[in-house]
């Protein structure tokens, strides 16, 4: 058994990558963090069972089993910022979305700590989600990534307000092709349950960007929803079953879309 990640290895040219939904924190680096880090509140609660229908329409699921705390799987290796001029989590998160620090003094991972989480952690996910949309484009002629997140619906220390229940991100429109990004968007604006926005706050993390590439065949899209749709928003966190039946469908159409789309000519 690998211990980064999951694979549900699908049949159809989409892939499910929920990088966020990892909780574990192993035990030779617990010492390290604030006993309030070690509830790894900044978790994508769930998201792995909320997709978990996927996989039965053939759709490829990866789910990692370290928490974002250890290493944030939708960062660069190079630690580069995800959004210039706002408050930012780094690869190996130092604060968590509430800007608190997440270390005891002088526990805060260095250079080399940061590097043996990437090569434990980090590079093993990626290897694997990278093979898997290789895999899928081979098999079918081209590839779709959905990566998906949830987070909290307000977070001042991240953002102003409160976000949209869905947040579609397609990296401004590069990082899929506009047919996809068309349809995805149709299937958000005709549901009146929830308010949706495509490239608002959150256009999409180092995954979307990253591998999105449709001049190659290779079509990703991120979409974070908020706790609020499926979940109870403080401790204990838990699947609000009413919440989470009237999301089902609109990320069961979400998902039909994808399976359904074809790239043009």
């Amino acid at each position: 058994m690998n211990d980064a990640f999951e694979l549900h290895r699908g049949s159809t040219p989409l892939v499910v990558s929920v990088p966020h939904a990892g909780t574990a924190i192993p035990d030779d680096l617990r010492f390290r963090y604030m006993d309030q880090a070690l509830a790894v509140a900044d978790t994508d609660w769930f998201v792995d069972r909320i997709y978990g229908f996927a996989p039965d329409l053939g759709a490829s699921l990866i789910v990692p089993r370290m928490s974002r705390y250890v290493i944030d799987l939708n960062r660069s290796p190079e630690n580069t910022p995800m959004y210039p001029g706002a408050n930012n989590t780094e690869l190996c998160p130092t604060c968590s979305f509430d800007g608190d620090r997440l270390y005891r003094d002088g526990h805060a991972p260095d250079a080399a700590e940061i590097a043996r989480r990437i090569e434990r952690y980090w590079q093993p996910y990626h290897d694997a989600l990278a093979a898997e949309l290789e895999r899928a484009k081979v098999a079918h002629g081209y590839a779709i990534l959905l990566d998906g997140h949830s987070i909290k619906s307000r977070l001042p220390w991240l953002f102003e307000g409160t976000l949209p229940d869905l947040n579609l991100g397609t990296a401004g429109a590069t990082s899929c092709a506009s047919t996809l990004r068309a349809a995805l968007m149709r299937v958000l604006e005709v549901q009146t349950t929830f308010t949706q926005v495509t490239d608002g706050r959150f256009k999409g993390g180092h995954i979307t960007r990253h591998y999105g590439r449709p001049a190659s065949g290779v079509h990703a899209v991120q979409l974070e929803i908020c706790w609020s749709c499926y979940m109870r928003e403080e401790r204990p966190y838990v699947i609000d079953a009413a919440r989470a039946e009237r999301l089902a469908p609109v990320l069961r159409a979400l998902v039909d879309a994808m399976l359904e789309w074809k790239p043009g000519p």
